[in-house]
């Protein structure tokens, strides 16, 4: 409520009026009482206090304003949340020009940090897939319920572990005060048997046991171009032309899809210590965190897989999801929600 406004609307009422109804609406909108409370201390009935109410918002006494923090934009998160189907669609604002270049936004971690903290509970495991997006949410966690904490694909790289998805992993269990259960594996291996090979190592098999159990998962996207997808990094030219041939537009956690969000080169997978699609799309919630114009499509590509349920992102990126020409069908609706309903 911004406050009383004697307009020229306001002053068709009475002065007592007026007086009664600006009492009233300070009962109500700032300090919590109910309507039934209001019309026993005014003693009338309450079917006048709502018609005083409404009064006071029709005749300007009371503006009622709805403001969220600068950087959220609420309008065109819940436009995203509609078309796609997501559960929850957080949109920030977008680095001023030349401020921040790099793939992945940091404010983006930032928020996704802040919206774990309200859907992680008590006693939930957390699965965290390797991902600039996902260290950096990491990095600015500061609250989080008693959870286990579990990684979800092996490193980009295994020099820098310790300062990628194994920190990370190791930093959400220290704010929750949970177990940590890392991965020391390069994400693509040369070979399936190789891939099969770690799989079967005591650490990563133990890992491995808690993918099935993940309630809510933290996972990054890419667009298929170099600096964009560390996929596309890690492979050979030979083998990028090939997956290029196939129409890969879009990879999240080694998995691959077209356009429209179908899985293309699954073979990828054999030669990769990461989870597999149909667990993730057995996962309650899995939020993504990707933003900027080069990442937008590839975002939209993922959203119409279905194995995204929520999303953090940039005005960039909304920009151009909610002015797609088809955003495609949503099957990550069907999914049993996290609380049970």
């Amino acid at each position: 409520m911004a406050g009383m406004s004697a307009g020229r609307s306001a002053l068709r009422m009475g002065p007592a009026e007026l007086v009664q109804a600006a009492a009233m609406a300070r009962r109500f909108y700032l300090e919590g009482k109910s309507k039934i409370q209001i019309a026993e201390e005014f003693g009338v009935s309450r079917f006048k206090v709502a018609r005083v109410l409404e009064t006071a918002l029709e005749r300007d006494l009371v503006r009622i304003e709805i403001r969220v923090p600068a950087e959220l934009d609420a309008e065109r998160s819940d436009a995203l949340r509609a078309r796609y189907g997501l559960r929850h669609a957080v949109v920030v604002e977008s680095p001023a020009e030349g401020e921040d270049e790099s793939p992945d936004p940091e404010n983006l971690g930032e928020v996704a940090a802040d919206l774990l903290g309200e859907l992680v509970t008590e006693g939930d495991v957390l699965g965290l897939a390797w991902g600039r997006s996902t260290i950096h949410m990491a990095a600015a966690l500061d609250r989080l319920p008693p959870c286990t904490v579990v990684q979800l694909t092996g490193v980009y790289d295994a020099g820098t572990a310790e300062r990628g998805s194994v920190e990370a992993v190791r930093r959400a269990a220290q704010v929750s005060g949970g177990e940590a259960h890392p991965i020391y594996a390069p994400m693509l291996l040369p070979d399936p048997a190789t891939a099969a090979a770690l799989r079967s190592q005591t650490g990563i098999a133990r890992a491995f046991e808690y993918f099935d159990k993940v309630t809510v998962a933290c996972v990054s996207i890419g667009s298929w171009e170099p600096g964009i997808s560390t996929v596309h990094d890690m492979l050979s030219d030979e083998e990028r032309a090939h997956y290029a041939s196939l129409g890969v537009a879009a990879e999240m956690s080694a998995h691959l899809f077209d356009a429209e969000g179908r899985r293309v080169g699954r073979d990828l997978g054999e030669r990769c210590i990461t989870v597999e699609a149909d667990r993730l799309r057995r996962i309650p919630e899995v939020v993504a965190i990707a933003g900027g114009q080069r990442k937008a499509a590839a975002i939209g590509a993922v959203l119409r897989s279905g194995l995204v349920t929520s999303l953090v992102t940039d005005r960039a990126a909304a920009d151009y999801l909610l002015t797609e020409s088809s955003p495609g069908t949503h099957p990550a609706l069907d999914r049993t929600d996290p609380d049970g309903s």
